[in-house]
């Protein structure tokens, strides 16, 4: 880097020395030209100089920096990039695999609904035996209650058709007859003892 600075003030120096021995040729051709010429021409040349110095001093670590700052966005593009990209790739599987969980929650629901169907089906039919079960014992009861009702109820005509029936047949002169038949018998099981005595 030093010796491209030596080069550089040795070539503003030639570049100088030329420009101030072509200046003097023209003022003595001219004859009357500008005596000071010469002077603007040295004074451009090291303003030319010191700006091409500062401007080759301070361009270099402008252009590093910038060159860095260039690389370093680069870099975080690149960076944002990638992991844009492992999101979107992180998206894609999900959502396949959301399609996947959608059909497995699916199944599982048609599952259960069967399940549960099959379940209820199970309950009813239990629910619809006790039902039978209950009504067949209260029929059975009120069978066996209904028949010992008319059980006694057909004892209790019969007693009753029995008794109308022994009213009917007894009368007032049946009754005295019925009693002296019965006094006659017990003469003579009393008398028929005495004699066996």
């Amino acid at each position: 880097m030093g010796a491209v600075r030596a080069g550089v003030r040795l070539g503003a120096v030639a570049a100088l020395a030329a420009l101030w021995a072509q200046a003097q040729e023209a003022g003595e051709k001219a004859g009357g030209g500008d005596p000071w010429l010469a002077w603007k021409w040295v004074n451009f040349v090291i303003l030319a100089g010191a700006l091409g110095y500062l401007i080759s001093k301070s361009a270099g670590s402008f252009f590093r920096s910038r060159t860095a700052a260039i690389r370093e966005g680069i870099d975080e593009a690149a960076r944002m990039k990638r992991e844009a990209e492992e999101r979107a790739a992180a998206i894609e599987r999900k959502v396949s695999g959301l399609e996947k969980e959608v059909e497995r929650l699916r199944g599982e629901a048609k599952a259960e609904f069967a399940a549960e169907g099959e379940r209820i089906e199970r309950e009813t039919a239990e629910t619809l035996r006790r039902i039978q079960q209950q009504a067949e014992g209260e029929i059975e009861s009120l069978s066996k209650a209904a028949r010992l009702e008319l059980k006694a109820y057909a004892a209790g005509l019969a007693v009753d058709l029995a008794e109308g029936q022994i009213r009917a047949a007894m009368d007032g002169t049946r009754d005295a007859a019925l009693i002296a038949a019965f006094a006659g018998r017990l003469g003579r099981d009393g008398a028929g003892g005495d004699g066996a005595r």
